[in-house]
């Protein structure tokens, strides 16, 4: 593939429903454009993903995956909305409890076997089960299910869920309280269906792609840890004739710059931008180096649990070092894509939110770097007495440059000490989750597009609370916003919180940052959750 031979990058933005079978002639049947030859789409991913088990995947990489593999009740089309999955529709009662999915009866697993209700029931009873122990349970407990929490906490049967299978095609779920954005939940991977009979017989090793069973658009027909991953056209996938890629490829490649250089090789049809390189990217690739916002967050946490360092339990200390970062430096210097700095932990891009006024943000950078100054004192640290910290982010370039960038700040401004470390991605995880570091690197994206999906990782209870922060007005205030006509001001006063007790520290918020070959058609860059689709996807011809 020639990489200076190209086609507008109209192709890239345009959206659109494929219908029948007409692109067999080669052009597609809405935009009219020559469709290559090869239907495959090859990218890079930074790990090893953690899992292609709907109820134990849990980063982003593999989520990507899994969402080719299987298909959930609903959908999202390049712009974010709701569309029909396996259900074509549902509809809730007056009190909006009770949500009622109907699945079309052409489903199919990869297998053969029609995917029903049942197989939903299933998949979302084990997501709760302690036996598994999903490490996203807590998700399932969000979506406020009748007795979801009391069945994960032990207290009831997993056979008490409040999800019935009324018949092959019918799926009622009964919640403990209204939630208004329940729908968009189930987008989400965990609520994915299961092959209860291939996990019965395979065990763990169900997700080998000798025996996995999957019921979305691609099949896995090869997987190499810590290399690549394929996944191939599902013939029996329901609308497998309105696909046009045929094989998606992801590549592990730990160093940026070198997937970078594999990418302008024409090895890769897309590839992260490195940090910093986006400028010059965009002048000698203007077709190719894209930017998009994007509805995630990038922070470092502090350990306030029982094992975390003394020395923060005193929110003088987390707040003076939130103020000496200079968010500007990182994102136009570091980063250089386009990310916006973030003081609070919400993004600007969340639907219906509104980024409140958090003092820090009004501040100039010398005001906060004085404050610090004074706030690090009046907790006993200064030149005599230097706070000296661990601090610890997983394996790659970007978070290296990031971490070195925060650790000098410290250190120039505050004479903070600070020893860096890194670690493969799935200890990374183990080593957060268990509390065994001083500050660590967090970065979510949303699981649905509304603020709780950030706020929430901060309640005392979530299962993603690495840090352990616990503060009851903050828990009161997120549980009042699921049922409240209007969580905006909830959600407020949750940041202003947050600003003030400083917990996390938030650094800024993410940008789509990347090379795409501009013959990939149809990339969802206005879906600022970036679930996207391989089967919604096309490539150009040259």
């Amino acid at each position: 593939m020639n990489k200076y031979i190209r086609t507008s990058l109209a192709g890239l933005l345009t959206s659109t429903m494929i219908t029948g079978a007409a692109f067999a002639a080669g052009t597609h049947p809405e935009t009219g454009e020559a469709l290559a030859d090869d239907q495959t789409f090859t990218y890079r991913v930074l790990d090893e993903h953690s899992s292609v088990d709907p109820q134990v995947v849990e980063d982003v990489t593999g989520a990507e995956i899994v969402r080719d593999l299987f298909e959930g009740l609903m959908n999202q089309d390049e712009d974010g909305n709701l569309v029909p999955g396996v259900a074509t529709g549902y509809t809730t009662n007056d009190t909006k409890d009770v949500y009622t999915f109907t699945l079309r009866d052409n489903a199919k697993w990869s297998n053969g076997d029609p995917v029903t209700a049942g197989d939903f029931v299933f998949a979302w009873k084990r997501a709760v089960d302690p036996a598994l122990s999903s490490p996203y349970a807590w998700f399932m407990e969000l979506m406020s299910i009748e007795n979801a929490a009391e069945i994960i906490a032990g207290e009831k049967p997993v056979d008490e869920l409040g999800v019935t299978a009324i018949d092959d095609h019918t799926l009622e779920v009964k919640l403990s309280a209204a939630l208004p954005y329940f729908a968009q939940m189930t987008t989400h991977s965990t609520t994915f269906p299961a092959p209860q009979k291939v996990i019965e017989e395979f065990g763990d090793a169900w997700t080998k792609p000798e025996n996995i069973v999957s019921n979305g658009a691609y099949v896995l027909t090869e997987h190499l840890p810590q290399e690549r991953s394929v996944r191939e056209r599902n013939e029996m996938y329901w609308d497998n004739d309105n696909t046009i890629v045929e094989k998606v490829v992801a590549l592990v490649i730990n160093d940026e710059n070198v997937a970078l250089t594999r990418y302008l090789a024409g090895e890769l049809d897309r590839t992260e931008v490195p940090a910093g390189q986006f400028p010059r990217l965009q002048k000698e690739h203007p077709e190719e180096a894209i930017s998009f916002p994007r509805l995630c967050n990038y922070y470092y946490t502090f350990n306030l649990s029982d094992s975390g360092p003394e020395e923060f339990k005193n929110p003088n200390v987390r707040q003076a070092l939130s103020l000496a970062v200079d968010r500007d430096i990182i994102t136009k210097n570091v980063k250089a894509g386009g990310e916006p700095p973030a003081y609070t932990f919400a993004p600007e891009a969340t639907a219906g939110f509104t980024v409140p006024e958090v003092e820090m943000a009004s501040m100039t950078q010398a005001e906060r770097d004085e404050l610090a100054k004074e706030l690090l004192a009046e907790a006993g640290f200064g030149p005599d007495n230097p706070l000296s910290f661990d601090m610890v982010y997983n394996t790659s370039e970007a978070h290296k440059k990031v971490a070195v960038a925060l650790s000098q700040m410290w250190k120039q401004k505050l004479g903070v000490q600070v020893e860096l470390a890194n670690m493969e991605w799935k200890v990374f995880l183990e080593e957060r989750g268990n509390q065994n570091f001083d500050l660590a690197r967090g970065a979510w994206c949303g699981d649905y597009n509304e603020a709780s999906t950030f706020l929430d990782l901060l309640q005392s209870d979530s299962g993603y609370n690495d840090g352990k922060y616990n503060n009851s007005k903050v828990d009161e205030l997120l549980t009042q916003a699921k049922t409240a006509d209007d969580a905006a001001p909830l959600y407020t006063e949750v940041e202003r919180i947050i600003a003030q007790e400083t917990p996390v520290i938030p650094i800024y918020h993410y940008a789509g940052v990347y090379m795409m070959d501009s013959d990939v058609g149809n990339w969802p860059v206005k879906n600022v959750e970036q679930n996207w689709y391989s089967k919604n996807l096309y490539k150009i011809a040259e």
